[in-house]
C-alpha cells in the first residue's frame, strides 16, 4: 500500500477562481488551511501521516504567482474587453482601471484575496497523479506531487483548461518553416510586423488577434465551419442561464463540453467591427495541408504565410485523473452538479457549466457543501 509525505483532509488542485471559491468556503465550513509551515515539518517520506484533530485543506497551485491563468495573457488584452469578472465570495472587487492589463490587474486581485482570507497557497507545486490507496472509492486517495505525495479524503479539482491547448494535427505542419504558435503563447503583434499570419480558428479569442494583428500586417483567417454572429449583446441573466443549462446537460450525460463559442456564437463586438472593417473576417474553409512556406487550400492553390497561429482553443486538464478512470464511454467525466458520477471522493470546479467567473463562484459553494457533506462535517462544527 502507497505511504504519503504528508496529510491533509482535502486537496483543492488549483488556485483561480474556482479553486479559491472552493478553498473559501471549506474555511468557512471549519477546514483548517495547510500552509508551507506545516508541510516543513511533515512526517517524511515513508511513515504514516497523523491526522489532524480538525479536519483540513491543502491547496495547490502550478504557477509560481497568484492570478491563475489570467497572469499569462497576452499584454493587449484591457479589462474593458474581456468578459465579465465577478467577485470573490468574501471580497468586493477593487476599482478596476479598464485600460489595464487583465494580465495584472486579475493577479493582484487574487494576491490581496489569498492575503486577505488568510489563505496559504503551495506553490509551484505540479500534481501529476492521483489514485485510490485501496480498492475502494471510500477510502483515502493519494495525490502524487513534484514536492511529495499527499494522503487526502476528498479531492476539489480546479485545474482549469490554460495547460491543455489543443493544436490540430494537419499533414505537413512539421515540414513549415515559418512560425507556429498557440494563442496562449501570443504576447502582441508586434511581433509579427511585415509576415503574412494565418490566424486558425472560430472563437472569441480568434476574432481579437485578428482585430490586433491585422492592425499592422497582413492576415488570412481559416475556421473548419463558417463562423455565426449572433445580432445584439449576450445578456448572462438570460442567455448565460440557456448556456449553462446545455453545458450541464452535456457534462451530465459524459460528453466533453464545447468550447464556449459553440455553445454562445461569436457576437458583434466592437473588436469584431474593427476586423470586419479592415477585410479581416473575410473567412477561408480549413487548409488541407501545409508546406514549408504556406499552406494549401481546399481547392488544390497555395497560400504563403510566415506564421500560422493556431487559436483552436483548450481542452479540460485532466490528466492527472486518469488512474482514478473517472471518463466514461462518450468521452467526457460524467458529472451530478460537481461530483464525478464514478467516484464521490472527486468534485470538479470550474468545468462544463462552472467555467464562467460567477458559476465557478456557485461550483466552489456547491463542492465545498458536497465534501462536507461526504465526511460528515456538520456546519459550525469546527468554526474557522
Amino acid at each position: 500500500m502507497p505511504t504519503a509525505d504528508h496529510t491533509a483532509t482535502v486537496a483543492v488542485v488549483g488556485a483561480g477562481q474556482a479553486g479559491l471559491s472552493a478553498a473559501h468556503h471549506l474555511v468557512a465550513r471549519g477546514f483548517a488551511p495547510v500552509g508551507p509551515a506545516a508541510v516543513g515539518s511533515g512526517s517524511g517520506a515513508g511513515a504514516a501521516p497523523a491526522a489532524p484533530a480538525a479536519p483540513s485543506v491543502v491547496v495547490f497551485d502550478a504557477n509560481e504567482h497568484p492570478g491563475g491563468a489570467w497572469q499569462h495573457r497576452w499584454e493587449s488584452l484591457r479589462m474593458r474587453t474581456v468578459n465579465g469578472i465577478f467577485a470573490l465570495p468574501g471580497m468586493a472587487l477593487p476599482p478596476i482601471d479598464p485600460d489595464e492589463p487583465s494580465r495584472t490587474a486579475v493577479p493582484r486581485y487574487f494576491a490581496a484575496y489569498e492575503e486577505h482570507e488568510h489563505l496559504p497557497v503551495l506553490r509551484p507545486v505540479h500534481v501529476h497523479g492521483v489514485r485510490s490507496i485501496d480498492a475502494a472509492t471510500t477510502g483515502p486517495l493519494l495525490v502524487e506531487t513534484d514536492r511529495g505525495d499527499w494522503q487526502v479524503s476528498a479531492l476539489v479539482n480546479a485545474t482549469g483548461t490554460w495547460d491543455t491547448p489543443v493544436v490540430p494535427v494537419v499533414p505537413g505542419a512539421e515540414r513549415f518553416r515559418g512560425e507556429q504558435l498557440h494563442s496562449r503563447d501570443y504576447v502582441d503583434a508586434d511581433r509579427f510586423r511585415g509576415r503574412r499570419v494565418a490566424v486558425v480558428g472560430g472563437g472569441i479569442s480568434a476574432v481579437q488577434l485578428l482585430d490586433e494583428i491585422s492592425g499592422v500586417t497582413d492576415t488570412v483567417w481559416y475556421t473548419r465551419r463558417e463562423p455565426v454572429f449572433l445580432p445584439g449583446e449576450f445578456v448572462h441573466e438570460l442567455d448565460g442561464v440557456d448556456v449553462e443549462r446545455r453545458v450541464a446537460a452535456d457534462v451530465t450525460a459524459g460528453r466533453a463540453p464545447g468550447s464556449i463559442v459553440s455553445y454562445t456564437g461569436l457576437i458583434w463586438t466592437d473588436q469584431a467591427r474593427s476586423a470586419r472593417d479592415r477585410g479581416a473576417l473575410e473567412r477561408r474553409p480549413m487548409f488541407v495541408r501545409m508546406g514549408p512556406y504556406g499552406v494549401v487550400e481546399q481547392d488544390g492553390s497555395a497560400t504563403s504565410v510566415d506564421v500560422v497561429l493556431w487559436a483552436t482553443g483548450y481542452r479540460a486538464d485532466l490528466d492527472h485523473l486518469a488512474p482514478l478512470g473517472l471518463r466514461g464511454p462518450l468521452g467526457g467525466i460524467p458529472v451530478v452538479g460537481t461530483r464525478t458520477a464514478a467516484d464521490p471522493r472527486v468534485h470538479l470546479v470550474g468545468y462544463g457549466p462552472s467555467q464562467s467567473t460567477i458559476g465557478a463562484n456557485r461550483a466552489g459553494r456547491a463542492a465545498a457543501r458536497e465534501v462536507a457533506r461526504l465526511l460528515g462535517v456538520a456546519p459550525g462544527t469546527f468554526p474557522r
